[in-house]
């Protein structure tokens, strides 16, 4: 009688041991799948970023598609950079990037400003250039994260080389997030002043330039005292721009 109980703890075992490999090899596929994924998204912008050069290509962001996704829609009108008005896009350069003319991508200065404070214990600063945001809107994803910030500096060099600036520009300006569901400067210029970005009165276009860091929270149309004051300090520097904005002629 002993043998058919040990015929069945080698059967049981056997079966034991066929769904541990039957486990580990979907195991294995979901992996080879996950890699695949990762690996399209890495190739993603290398590949799109050429294709972005086209003036007659519309690039949308990744929040963009989110609101999409959600069903919720979005509000975005995009205008060529000529139809913007200098007001605007001047202020949105002095309040993000006033370096952006002159760096290739990522204003190493203002990163290492940013690390010495870190080091030092004060409150850390934001250091992205509009280059930077440029690539986060388009491939990446909103929030902090370190990995996040690491990946914005490599495909902001290879952005800013392969897209001439005015290009950056328009794109940047046509896709920034200026509130709930509402993207680029001309939906945001007619949602809060009730006209065309071309049309922005100098402090109009400071106000919206300083909305940009935080649109949840800050409103132009309704700027608290704070927001004013910054808006007149962004108002006076593209005022004086001069050779700053030099790469957009």
């Amino acid at each position: 009688m002993p043998a058919p109980r040990v015929d069945g703890q080698k059967r049981s075992d056997a079966a034991r041991r066929r769904g541990r490999r039957a486990g580990a090899g979907l195991w294995r596929r979901w992996l080879r799948r996950l890699g695949v994924l990762l690996l399209v998204v890495a190739l993603l912008p290398l590949a799109l970023t050429p294709l972005y050069r086209l003036s007659s290509v519309h690039p949308v962001s990744t929040l963009m598609l989110a609101d999409l996704a959600r069903l919720q829609g979005y509000e975005r009108r995009w205008v060529g950079l000529d139809e913007m008005g200098a007001a605007v896009i001047h202020s949105v350069m002095m309040s993000e990037d006033g370096q952006f003319c002159s760096h290739a991508g990522v204003d190493w200065q203002a990163i290492n400003t940013v690390v010495n404070d870190a080091l030092s214990g004060e409150r850390p600063r934001g250091a992205s250039t509009i280059p930077m945001q440029t690539v986060k809107n388009l491939f990446l994803w909103s929030g902090r994260s370190y990995l996040r910030k690491a990946l914005e500096a490599p495909l902001a060099l290879y952005f800013d080389a392969l897209v001439p600036k005015r290009r950056i520009m328009e794109i940047y300006m046509n896709i920034a997030e200026w509130g709930p569901n509402l993207y680029g400067v001309e939906a945001a210029a007619q949602h809060y002043f009730g006209r065309p970005a071309s049309s922005l009165t100098a402090r109009q276009a400071a106000l919206l330039a300083v909305t940009l860091p935080n649109p949840y929270a800050r409103n132009p149309a309704s700027p608290t005292a704070g927001l004013s004051r910054l808006a007149a300090i962004i108002e006076g520097r593209a005022r004086k721009a001069g050779a700053y904005v030099g790469c957009l002629g």
